[in-house]
């Protein structure tokens, strides 16, 4: 017996339609399996909020965090990192690095004093990017997987004067990319200071 036209007509799409869902079920699995790795374990969002990198990043710039990197080099000085706060509130910090493991880090007299093995009578921290001069009196030396954060805004940052040095566990990424506002959407590039690293 011959199905009437009309009936094969509509199983033949329903065929397709079945065929077209599952095609777009596939593509939204595999886009999945490729996206959800690269957003949890490469690469990161972040918003700034706050004015504690100003005139370096400002209140709602959208930055692209490279996770990657630091499991197989080490935060360099100048780097702007994203990490947990270390006080141990849910939340996350953005900084710049200023001391390494292994050196003393001294503020005085308006200025970044840097001690380590090539520099035993340290270098003064040449910082152009920053917003303001630093305050206060401080002398702190870093552990093995410590480093000293400030704020590129120095006058309105809660960073390592205030809670210490930073664990390298509590590191999420570096910064790498700015993705808005569009203006000034680039990569980022870490200071070359007089000293080098």
């Amino acid at each position: 017996m011959r199905v009437p036209y009309f009936y094969a007509r509509i199983v033949s799409n329903m065929v397709k339609s079945s065929t077209f869902f599952l095609d777009i079920v596939k593509i939204v699995v595999i886009a999945l399996i490729i996206i959800i790795p690269i957003r949890f374990f490469v690469v990161q969002p972040f918003f700034v909020r706050g004015a504690s990198m100003e005139p370096t990043y400002s209140q709602g710039d959208y930055l692209l965090v490279d996770e990657i990197s630091y499991r197989f080099s080490e935060p360099d000085r100048g780097d702007v990192i994203i990490f947990r706060a270390p006080t141990g509130e849910s939340q996350f910090f953005i900084k710049r690095v200023i001391g390494l493991p292994g050196e003393t880090v001294r503020v005085a007299g308006g200025e970044v004093l840097i001690i380590n093995d090539a520099f035993t009578d340290g270098f003064v921290l040449g910082e152009e990017y920053i917003g303001n001069s630093i305050t206060g009196n401080l002398e702190t030396t870093l552990n093995e997987n410590e480093y000293f954060m400030l704020g590129d805004n120095r006058g309105a940052s809660f960073d390592s004067r205030a809670w210490g040095p930073l664990e390298h566990d509590l590191i999420i990424g570096k910064v790498f990319l700015r993705a808005w506002p569009f203006g000034d959407f680039g990569l980022i590039d870490t200071p070359q200071y007089e000293t080098g690293r």
